[in-house]
């Protein structure tokens, strides 16, 4: 078997401080926009927070309803990200087109698929316990907000275009534009400032359509006023179907999908075992469960950049370029956990004390909680970060399925199963879940790294029949 002769193009270098440099120049623009669009949702709930603890919970609830729906959906987005990468990487602008085309397609389609869920919000709510009152102010709220996951879904499969090109930058620059267009708005029609009405959860709602409609409508602009991107000619015959390139985004979306839900139901499941132990180490959970998750920003944003660029580099042909572009990321993601986890270990009350107001009655005690938890968080960051690095590389390959088998086995028959039993049949409460979660990670870790390792040691010797 033969395959491609590397074709690289002029001025490329495939030294280590090369390659660390295009990662740092693609990752950077992807962690800020990631960080950025968690700034998004903590505005919004610290604003709707002003309305009172039901306002507040209605907020929390829409938001996971909301999320859990488009965390599904961004699997079709995720998966052109590896196709449009490989496609440039071969010099193909048909396949290119074609993928994000169809990449859109199925965007509307599942936007389309999901609308019964928000007409059913409250009815789902309140057969999930929840209280009435709050169910209804949650489905009013994911009325509206459903006309947001659309552009949402259609602005991440645009992202691929942008990020196959270096040019990444403008995803964190329109982040930045909503993020400060969101918390304007938000503070206005929310609580009533700048002369306009209060409409409450309405008012969020409301700006929240409107930023997810202008983070799209502004990556269409860009793309059709850049010449190297208006060449694809995306909305030209936009009505034509491609079927293969339709059935390759759902064929290989669907598992990241399913791997991608699976971790996050397990976060979910993690603050369900702990509200079963207590109030206050339920608190704890939820402060050591947000700084793992603004530590996370950075593996995640790198991960996406390391799709891109070992689909590039798989587009290419080039196994010299693509086994070191994998060792850079893994290399620096490490470096950047470690770094983290260093400052875990180092102040863990300090960091706790900034999400609760130390004044409170319970705080002491919750931050006694919080301190172990953080410090576990710590080592969580590196099997954590690479795991999500390894999904990235995976999927730069194409390669979905089998590292989805992968990740269910190791978040729930491992990871869950043992948080569960540490935690209550031996005893180990609030940390023993954590530590669970760790080792379930951990494992996740080992065998999708193993799996990259192999499939690429298994294309290399087979190029070179």
């Amino acid at each position: 078997m033969t395959t491609q002769t590397a074709v690289r193009p002029v001025g490329f270098s495939n030294s280590w401080s090369a390659h660390v440099r295009a990662t740092l120049a693609l990752g950077i623009p992807l962690i800020g926009a990631q960080l950025a669009q968690l700034g998004i949702h903590t505005t919004d709930v610290v604003i709707v927070g002003q309305l009172g603890a039901q306002s507040l919970a209605a907020m929390v609830l829409a938001g996971q309803f909301f999320f859990t729906i488009f965390i599904f959906g961004s699997g079709l987005s995720i998966a052109v990200v590896p196709m449009v990468a490989q496609a440039y990487g071969r010099g193909d602008v048909v396949s290119v087109r074609r993928s994000l085309r169809m990449g859109m397609w199925a965007s509307i389609a599942y936007s389309l698929l999901t609308m019964p869920l928000f007409f059913n919000a409250e009815r789902i709510l309140l057969a999930l316990g929840q209280k009435p009152e709050v169910a209804a102010l949650t489905a009013g709220y994911v009325m509206i907000v459903q006309l947001g996951l659309l552009p949402a879904l259609l602005f991440a499969v645009l992202r691929a275009l942008v990020s196959a090109i270096g040019r990444a930058g403008i995803v964190l620059y329109v982040t930045l534009g909503v993020l400060l267009m969101n918390g304007v708005l938000a503070y206005g029609l929310v609580l009533g400032h700048f002369g306009l009405p209060a409409l409450g959860m309405t008012g969020a709602a409301i700006v929240a359509v409107c930023v997810q409609w202008a983070s799209f409508l502004a990556m269409v602009v860009y793309i059709q006023s850049l010449e190297q991107t208006r060449k694809y000619e995306l909305f030209v015959r936009f009505w034509r179907p491609d079927w293969h390139a339709l059935w390759e985004v759902v064929h290989l979306g669907l598992p990241i999908s399913v791997t991608v839900l699976a971790e996050v139901s397990l976060f979910t499941a993690a603050s369900l075992l702990m509200g079963r132990i207590g109030t206050i180490e339920l608190a704890a959970h939820g402060i050591a469960l947000q700084l793992a998750s603004i530590a996370f920003m950075i593996p995640l944003g790198l991960s996406q950049a390391a799709t891109v660029r070992i689909g590039v580099a798989h587009g290419r042909g080039d196994y010299g370029e693509l086994v070191r572009a994998a060792i850079a990321v893994l290399a620096i993601a490490s470096l950047i956990a470690i770094a983290g986890g260093i400052l875990f270990f180092s102040l863990p009350r300090v960091l706790s004390s900034v999400f609760i107001d130390t004044n409170k009655p319970e705080a002491p005690a919750v931050l006694d909680f919080a301190t172990h938890l953080v410090v576990v968080a710590g080592i969580f960051q590196l099997v954590d970060g690479l795991q999500a690095i390894a999904s990235g590389l995976l999927r730069g390959l194409k390669d979905a399925r089998v590292p989805m088998v992968m990740a269910l086995i190791a978040y729930w028959p491992i990871g869950f199963f043992l948080a569960w039993l540490m935690a209550f049949p031996l005893g180990l409460g609030g940390v023993g879940i954590w530590l669970g979660f760790l080792v379930g990670l951990g494992s996740a870790s080992f065998l999708l790294c193993a799996r990259f390792y192999l499939r690429v040691r298994y294309e290399m010797r087979t190029a070179r029949q």
